[in-house]
């Protein structure tokens, strides 16, 4: 990774991630990400110039072997460098140029993005404007950490009840707001696009994830939360469709195709019922 750039570490995939990446695109500089596929990261030491590990170097009793807490269920290893720079232990973790200082949490990193990028709207025209786009990035936080939760059950043999529960309660005030912001403004905070649309689009793609494990929650008597999302929030709906058609999301429209050929799908046998 170049050391004169904002460098990203996580498992990939991920549209956490590619909050950054957009909002780099949309503002003209260059970031750099590196990663793997979520069950490799634990062959990779975790660092502030993370990679790949020999196999020889795998030694779970080796000072950088540490239980994993949160996503993962094997040995990861991790400098004490690492943790200094990011003291929760967690990816995506970012480095600012030239320097080891750590940068954590998503939405952060998409913050010092943008103030890198010096795009004068992405994170609004002023303080006033920024700290109206930070509500949303904080809200948008809460939705996030809970579909975390959420997620990692729907991918276990646990039942997700509980989570389930808490998910639903969050998704219905964080999507309602939503609609709601989107029926004052054709973007969240306003007549341009800025980070509280770009958080928003990949936090619910994320979460729409669920609807790969119809199956585990159907054996818990559980319905999909987003079952009724396109009656329930068409404005959520129609925003998150019209940015992944902007060229900088690509790799969100390529992410959510499934999911649009399952709306579609539904709409079909709608139709012919009536």
């Amino acid at each position: 990774m170049s050391a004169s750039k904002l460098r990203i570490f996580s498992y990939l995939p991920n549209p956490r991630v590619w909050k950054s990446v957009f909002a780099a695109r949309l503002g003209g500089i260059e970031i750099d990400v590196i990663g793997d596929k979520p069950p490799a990261l634990s062959g990779w030491l975790w660092d502030l110039n993370p990679r790949q590990l020999g196999e020889e170097e795998r030694d779970p009793t080796g000072p950088h072997a540490r239980t994993s807490k949160r996503g993962f269920s094997t040995t990861l290893y991790k400098t004490d460098a690492f943790l200094v720079a990011h003291p929760f232990g967690t990816v995506p973790a970012a480095f600012a140029p030239g320097t080891d200082l750590g940068i954590f949490e998503s939405n952060s990193i998409l913050r010092a993005t943008a103030r890198a990028s010096a795009h004068p709207t992405l994170y609004g025209r002023d303080g006033y404007e920024a700290s109206r786009i930070d509500s949303f990035l904080d809200a948008d936080l809460v939705f996030g950490r809970e579909a975390q939760v959420y997620l990692l059950d729907l991918t276990s043999s646990r039942d997700p009840s509980a989570s389930h529960q808490r998910m639903a309660g969050a998704y219905d005030f964080f999507l309602s707001g939503i609609e709601s912001a989107l029926g004052a403004s054709p973007f969240l905070t306003g007549d341009t696009l800025t980070l509280a649309d770009i958080a928003f689009a990949c936090d619910l793609a994320q979460f729409l994830r669920e609807g790969h494990y119809t199956a585990h929650l159907t054996s818990f008597d559980l319905d999909l939360i987003s079952r009724d999302l396109s009656s329930a929030f068409p404005r959520v709906l129609g925003h998150l469709r019209a940015l992944t058609e902007l060229p900088e999301f690509h790799e969100l429209k390529r992410y959510l195709r499934w999911y649009y050929a399952v709306l579609e799908e539904a709409g079909s046998s709608a139709e012919a019922s009536r």
